[in-house]
């Protein structure tokens, strides 16, 4: 028995990124004159870039700071530091190259917006999914079930024999609501067990095996 696709959170989950965003946005509430609290910042773990900026704004005591410059000098900072390279989590590629020897549909279902995915992509390998979902492609974007949901019908397969893989509430949440089989492998963030919900500490030692009996 095969999972019918296996469907990857990027940010986080595939490679260690959040980090990347930590410094950025840490870099842009010291432009803007304030000081970003770190549990402002675990909030916006796998939130769109809106619910993102709405709590960086009411964190740093600006509620009406306009949006668009400081997410497009946010963009263009991640944007140059993923350039650089970014850094596999641990048995992630390992993972992802089984999944694809074994002839399994993938997809990259991410809060990111396509142009930042599209610099990603050159470490992940846009070879290695048949479907990337971006967070600004999507009407409903995560905790909404809407990513998961497109992605399972854009590779034309039922979303209940689907595995999904993720970090974050946000993105855990999405996964449930849509319907796939969900495991969590929490990065920044500490996620409380939840039915449905396997939990691992890593993706060392995972394969499609595994993830075939989280389908039972």
């Amino acid at each position: 028995m095969k999972p019918a696709a296996v469907l990857f959170d990027m940010d986080g989950t595939l490679v260690d990124s959040e980090r990347i965003w930590g410094i950025a946005l840490t870099e842009l509430a010291a432009r803007a004159g304030g000081t970003l609290s770190e549990s402002a910042r675990l909030a916006m773990v796998g939130t769109s870039s809106a619910t993102s900026m709405r709590i960086f704004r009411d964190d740093i005591g600006q509620p009406d700071r306009p949006e668009a410059p400081d997410l497009a000098w946010l963009t263009a900072r991640v944007r140059d530091m993923f350039a650089d390279g970014l850094v596999w989590r641990p048995g992630a590629m390992e993972l992802l190259l089984a999944v694809r020897a074994a002839g399994i549909p993938t997809a990259l279902v991410t809060s990111s917006g396509r142009e930042l995915v599209e610099v990603a992509l050159k470490t992940l390998g846009a070879e290695n999914f048949d479907v990337v979902v971006c967070g600004d492609e999507v009407k409903r974007p995560k905790p909404d079930p809407e990513p998961y949901r497109t992605a399972a019908e854009l590779l034309g397969v039922p979303i209940g024999s689907c595995v999904a893989i993720e970090d974050s509430h946000s993105g855990v949440a999405s996964a449930r609501a849509a319907g796939a089989a969900v495991l969590a492998v929490p990065a920044e963030l500490e996620l409380e067990p939840v039915d449905g919900v396997h939990l691992r500490t890593t993706l060392t030692g995972v394969d499609p095996l595994f993830l075939a009996a989280l389908l039972v």
